[in-house]
């Protein structure tokens, strides 16, 4: 299996806008706007990869309490938040096929060490051009 050197396509963890299952559901979509980012991932204290938040998540949690204030989200912990499409986290040392596969799906795929800690991410973008230099 062809591996691919994740380090040279990584975005470091510092330069990523991150949640933290400690955030409510009103600062997730304020951090997702400010960020203009359509997902985020989520990190618990100790920088462990949790999942990740999409718009969608954040929508449907909106509509599913049609009268709810934007104050009521402050209410609603993420950790409590239903997701509906977690992004799966690979290894640094991910094969390439692994790698392709995951981010055929998402726009970016969270990097993680032996311990779940999240390094970063990959985002499609950088894969596609690392694919089209070869």
């Amino acid at each position: 299996m062809r591996r691919v050197n994740l380090l040279l396509l990584i975005t470091p963890k510092t330069q990523v806008a991150c949640l933290n299952t400690t955030m409510n559901v009103r600062q997730a979509l304020e951090k997702m706007r400010a960020h203009g980012y359509s997902a985020i991932p989520i990190i618990n204290n100790d920088g462990e990869y949790m999942g990740t938040v999409s718009e969608g998540d954040l929508l449907w949690q909106i509509v599913k309490n049609e009268r709810i204030s934007i104050e009521d989200l402050e209410d609603i912990m993420l950790s409590d938040l239903p997701r509906k499409n977690d992004t799966p986290a690979v290894k640094v040392d991910a094969s390439t096929e692994e790698l392709v596969a995951q981010i055929t799906n998402h726009n970016f795929v969270p990097v993680v060490d032996d311990r779940n800690v999240l390094m970063g991410i990959v985002t499609r973008k950088k894969v596609m051009q690392q694919l089209i230099e070869k």
